[in-house]
């Protein structure tokens, strides 16, 4: 391939985005589309293949002295570290994608993330060195957690604020949210792959290695695509106006502290169930109805390609119905779908177990959709990466970084699948509220400050 799009834009670098023609504009907004979703999709396969290996080898190599409830809880006490860095990684990467652009934070999370990744295949197991493997393993998932951290809000905002029409923001933001199920298929693609490859203890002693240390090849991908975008038009004129906060991460907690929060208890009932459906069903599937690794692998990957339609989808009915409405609909129905769920996966029948895992995504999916534009254009222009991602990823220590413990947890007290169906109904209530209270900028102009005088004069 050449490298007329890497050209084209260090050409442009020079015109201010808001003067590109129209055609040059919507050149400059696939762009940046795609350079959201292919990285976004690098970074959360390296995410999730951490989640998908914790449930499946972590425990068995890592903590061997356990029984196996205790290994898994152990081999999820590490996963849940990486929830721990992304807030942290929200509140670094934001800093400086609201200081020095959103190009070039997007390429040190990727960067970030991808090493942190390719790391992990090279970690010796408990026979080695002992405790130190899960150390090793430990410290490398929370540079994992800090990476993805600042990668949503920035993914989110360069396309997002490409967009010059008010009314396809959902659709466009929600671009970068079809990288999760792409980095999902993609993950338990590559593991499915290879344990059908390296059989047996083959897979345990070195086939589970291959997937991450394959991440390196996508991160060269990753930075391929991201070198040759424009900074974002409403960015560039923060930059031009010399708007830029000299502390974006503390002005946004003083400014915008109700929207933060808010951020964080709507995602509930969208993060905690989805990796309920999509970590910690391997472990209870697997090693607990011994059911096949396969069928289960097979499953969340076909439940993934459902996303490929069903994201994009709720982002552009929210055009239509508004954010908060798209959102609430798909509150409700996963605090219902919970119970739906556990109820077909206890039966261990292959076929309802299959089919449960297969819709499980959809309810995430009609919250997951319009969230992005939900919860970014909450926040003024120049603080806006900082306080989409604190928002954002503060619900990592509450909701998605816990939920596999918790779910382990509920059901060694109650031995059924409907106590964490009570959980995730829980979760929904939380959500309801909290979605209920949010702002809604559905079709209005987010390009302007919010606390300006006009703008608060309007």
């Amino acid at each position: 391939m050449d490298n007329k799009w890497g050209e084209g834009a260090m050409a442009m670098a020079a015109t201010s985005a808001a003067a590109l023609p129209e055609a040059e504009h919507s050149a400059q907004l696939r762009r940046a589309v795609i350079a959201s979703t292919v990285g976004t999709a690098i970074e959360w396969y390296d995410f999730f293949l951490y989640g998908t290996a914790a449930g499946l080898v972590f425990g068995k190599l890592y903590f061997p002295n356990n029984d196996p409830l205790s290994a898994t809880l152990l081999a999820f006490g590490t996963y849940f570290i990486g929830f721990v860095g992304r807030p942290i990684g929200a509140a670094i990467f934001g800093h400086y994608g609201d200081r020095i652009g959103r190009k070039a934070t997007l390429i040190a999370t990727l960067l970030c993330m991808g090493l942190a990744t390719f790391a992990i295949a090279f970690v010796p197991t408990y026979a080695s060195i002992g405790i130190w493997g899960a150390i090793l393993l430990t410290v490398l998932r929370m540079i994992q957690g800090i990476g993805v951290g600042g990668e949503w809000g920035g993914s989110v905002l360069l396309a997002m604020e490409w967009s010059r029409t008010h009314h396809q923001r959902g659709l466009v933001a929600a671009w970068p949210q079809f990288g999760v199920p792409c980095g999902l298929l993609l993950s338990n693609l590559a593991v499915l792959a290879f344990s059908a490859w390296a059989t047996g203890d083959d897979f345990l002693t070195w086939g589970w290695r291959i997937p991450f240390a394959l991440s390196i090849v996508l991160v060269g991908v990753g930075l391929w695509i991201r070198l040759g975008i424009m900074e974002t038009p409403v960015f560039q004129e923060v930059l031009d106006k010399e708007k830029t906060e000299k502390a974006p991460v503390l002005e946004v907690i003083k400014k915008h502290p109700k929207e933060i929060i808010l951020s964080a208890l709507l995602r509930m009932s969208e993060q905690a169930p989805f990796y309920v459906f999509t970590a910690f069903i391997f472990a209870y599937a697997v090693g607990t109805l011994k059911m096949s690794r396969d069928l289960i692998l097979g499953a969340v990957m076909v439940a993934a390609c459902v996303s490929f339609i069903t994201i994009p989808l709720a982002g552009h009915l929210s055009d239509k119905i508004g954010r908060k409405n798209m959102y609430l609909i798909g509150v409700v129905v996963m605090g219902l779908f919970g119970f739906l769920y556990f109820g077909m996966v206890d039966t261990a029948i292959p076929s309802a177990v299959f089919i449960a895992i297969v819709l499980s995504l959809i309810p995430h999916d009609l919250q997951y959709g319009p969230q992005a534009a939900l919860i970014a254009e909450s926040f003024t222009p120049r603080l806006r990466y900082s306080g989409a991602s604190l928002g954002y990823q503060l619900a990592s220590i509450i909701a998605g970084g816990p939920a596999p413990l918790i779910a382990t947890a509920l059901f060694a007290a109650y031995h059924t699948g409907y106590a964490i169906a009570i959980y995730i109904a829980a979760c929904a209530v939380i959500s309801l509220v909290s979605a209920a209270l949010m702002p809604d900028y559905t079709g209005k102009d987010i390009s302007a400050e919010y606390d300006s005088p006009t703008v608060a004069a309007e």
